[in-house]
């Protein structure tokens, strides 16, 4: 069982601080977009389990979601506060704490048929779709406009 998944057992809907890791995989100028579970569109990535660092739930995220092996991840940001508290479709109140990375370096045949990826899908990053969630779209405009210049 999940860390979280336990958690929610003995809190119920509460709110609960997690922390995550989201990848930016580039390729040719394009980026990596995952369609989840709910119909939107994000970036892959997920929940740290215990004892993982962020980088490893990073790689192990990306690698559940697209069936890659990712490297070389560079730090973007870390992204925290009001912007990032929500309430899920479950009930559920989380706070996120989020890692987002960068990496140009994956290995792989790219595959999202599992219960969290309806598809995935390289797109340039200042054509997104309408239904991308607004997080990621901060996470990708952060890259465009704040990272990607200095590459």
């Amino acid at each position: 069982m999940s860390y979280v998944k336990n958690i929610r057992k003995k809190i119920g809907h509460d709110p609960l601080i997690l922390v995550g890791s989201n990848v930016i995989i580039e390729n040719k100028g394009k980026v990596l977009l995952q369609k989840r579970s709910n119909g939107n569109w994000g970036l892959p990535g997920g929940l740290m389990e215990l004892g993982e660092t962020l980088e490893n739930t990073a790689r192990r995220e990306v690698f559940e979601e697209t069936n890659l092996h990712i490297s070389n991840l560079k730090l973007i940001n870390l992204y925290s506060g009001k912007d990032y508290v929500f309430t899920l479709d479950n009930n559920d109140q989380i706070n996120v704490v989020t890692a987002v990375y960068h990496t140009n370096q994956f290995k792989g045949v790219l595959n999202g048929n599992n219960e969290e990826t309806l598809d995935l899908k390289f797109v340039d990053p200042k054509k997104l779709p309408p239904n991308t969630e607004k997080e990621y779209v901060t996470y990708i405009n952060h890259f465009i406009n704040e990272v990607q210049k200095y590459d």
